[in-house]
């Protein structure tokens, strides 16, 4: 009876050794698989962006993060302006274009062939030199200005010193959106153009008498951002509309974004981009925005 019952102990004790060894084999198993199907699903491969030179910053930082953190994938981002941008997503020659406009607002392109990703929202300021000696032009004052009526700074109230006018070159989604929201359409006079806001932060804080325009994402204590009517360039002033220059930053693909680029989008939109590197940047996340505006510069509330 005795043996019976080690003979049977033993049994049991075998028995629950291996149903342990099958239940921490399919565990395991069970896990090896959620991680292969999570790796899977992460888009391996290269991709490029290309457009404004505004929304570049905070691109080109997204996507080192990105690509730390995910190996095997290769993210290009260049500048060369909104018109490039616009115009090499609609041929189908980068996978993603980045711009400070509307598709519907570029000559040339077929906008119904792309798809609109809205990132982020930037602000535009008027930048001077630092010592023009004026902080506030009126709206009207501006407009002259950059057409060519106002010449001398000492007009406006300023310095005695001749206005330089440092333009963007045509085809940049900065100029576009300066000249609808600041000039109200009016056409600059002919003048010194750049394609880089880089470019133009440095040439504006060294020129005497140098006046531009910069997305709030350039502005730092090198240049002087210029009030208009009295109403400050601020991140608070953008969302209410009562400062008018802004514009969202778009990412357009040429039809619906797949495998890295849809990866990278989605990443774009992500806590992790939204609430701390677009504020880091200077940028304003488009949900914080009480206001919304459409491709004809419509402004309604939310």
């Amino acid at each position: 009876m005795r043996k019976k019952f080690v003979a049977l102990f033993s049994f049991l004790c075998i028995f629950a050794i291996i149903a342990a060894g099958c239940g921490n084999s399919s565990s395991s198993s069970s896990s090896g698989s959620n991680k292969k199907s999570s790796s899977s699903s992460n888009a391996t491969g290269s991709i490029t962006a290309v457009g404004s030179t505004a929304l570049q910053p905070l691109v080109q930082e997204a996507a080192t993060e990105y690509m730390n953190n995910h190996s095997g994938t290769t993210i290009n981002v260049q500048g060369g302006g909104s018109g490039t941008g616009l115009s090499k997503a609609d041929e189908g020659a980068v996978d993603i274009g980045n711009s400070d406009v509307f598709a519907e607002e570029k000559d040339g392109v077929d906008a119904s062939k792309l798809v609109d990703h809205k990132v982020a929202v930037v602000g535009f300021a008027p930048v001077a030199n630092k010592n023009v000696g004026v902080k506030n032009l009126t709206k009207k004052q501006l407009i002259d200005i950059f057409t060519g009526k106002i010449k001398n700074w000492k007009e406006v109230g300023g310095a005695d010193q001749k206005i330089v006018i440092i333009n963007r070159a045509e085809g940049s989604g900065t100029r576009a959106v300066f000249e609808k929201t600041a000039l109200d359409g009016a056409t600059p006079v002919k003048s010194q153009e750049q394609d880089s806001s880089g470019t133009v932060q440095k040439i504006v804080s060294e020129t005497p008498g140098a006046i531009s325009y910069l997305a709030f994402s350039y502005l730092n204590d090198k240049v002087l951002a210029l009030n208009v009517d009295n109403v400050k360039p601020t991140e608070a002033n953008v969302q209410t509309n009562k400062w008018k220059i802004w514009a969202y930053e778009h990412m357009y693909t040429n039809g619906e974004a797949k495998g890295l680029t849809k990866a990278f989008l989605d990443y774009m939109l992500s806590d992790d981009v939204q609430t701390k590197l677009v504020p880091k940047l200077g940028y304003m996340s488009v949900a914080d925005m009480k206001v919304e505006k459409d491709a004809k510069g419509n402004v309604t509330k939310k």
